[in-house]
């Protein structure tokens, strides 16, 4: 009668086992065919985004990177599948690609210049070079030029140091970047008022001109619409990503550099903490 008992109690116990552990083993098998499938499926995609840009299909291949970045965000190379997709972003920039509400074809008339044109539609001279592969001011009547006439703005967010360059809502490209020590870049929204290249840097009364070792900004100088503040290079590129200026915006001088051919004067740029 024991043994009965026993054996019975045996069976019970391992009944209670199966009914606890069984659900979760279930759900651990209908979760997995998803998982691979999402996983797959964004390696499609990246696949052929790779293919399209192989094959200079620029636009194509934009379309497809904001597609894996907005609905495959989790997978393990989404940091590096984001810088492809900025390059991809500046390609076209810098290209004479046509680009639907972005991009106007303008044809050159009488009395027009690049500061005119550039002028006209609010954009720079050394992206009107860059787009259309002129290595001088010179134009021609009849010319046909691209021109982009999307609105950016950047964003600074110090807590990060980074700062993000956007044509209206959309990413183009994140840049790394240093703020102010002790948090001294003022917050805000300011405005693009002035642009130099190779600036000289008055340091307290003291000229340092731009070959100096001691000149901290860099190679370009984007002045905002606050005195003494703005986005610049740097001499000391083993700083970026590190609040240690002395409250403004400091990237890579390659960096700046292309920063600089995007953006004209009058630029918003908001920083937040």
């Amino acid at each position: 009668m024991n043994k009965k008992i026993l054996i019975a109690g045996i069976v019970v116990a391992a009944l209670v086992v199966i009914v606890i552990v069984w659900p979760k083993r279930a759900d651990v098998k209908s979760e997995n065919p998803v998982a691979v499938s999402h996983s797959q499926e964004a390696k499609k995609l990246y696949a052929q985004a790779v293919e399209l840009r192989q094959k200079n299909e620029l636009a194509h291949a934009k379309e497809v990177y904001k597609e894996i970045i907005q609905n495959y965000s989790d997978v393990d190379n989404i940091a590096a599948i984001q810088q492809e997709s900025e390059t991809v972003n500046l390609q076209i920039l810098f290209s004479r690609i046509e680009v639907p509400q972005k991009t106007v074809m303008h044809e050159v008339v009488v009395g027009d210049s690049l500061v005119k044109i550039a002028k006209k539609y609010n954009t720079t001279i050394e992206l009107l070079r860059r787009s259309n592969n002129l290595t001088g001011d010179i134009v021609r009547l009849g010319d046909k030029l691209r021109v982009w006439t999307g609105s950016f703005n950047v964003f600074v967010d110090k807590s990060q140091n980074i700062l993000i360059l956007k044509d209206g809502n959309e990413v183009v490209k994140v840049y790394s970047v240093s703020t102010g020590e002790n948090n001294s870049t003022p917050v805000g929204t300011f405005k693009i008022t002035t642009k130099l290249e190779n600036p000289v840097w008055f340091n307290k009364g003291i000229v340092v001109p731009p070959e100096s070792p001691q000149n901290v900004l860099g190679t370009r100088w984007l002045g905002f619409d606050i005195p003494g503040y703005g986005i610049h290079g740097t001499v000391e590129p083993d700083n970026i990503g590190k609040q240690v200026t002395a409250g403004c915006v400091r990237m890579r001088n390659e960096e700046v550099e292309e920063l600089y051919s995007i953006l004209p004067i009058g630029t918003e740029v908001v920083v937040v903490d």
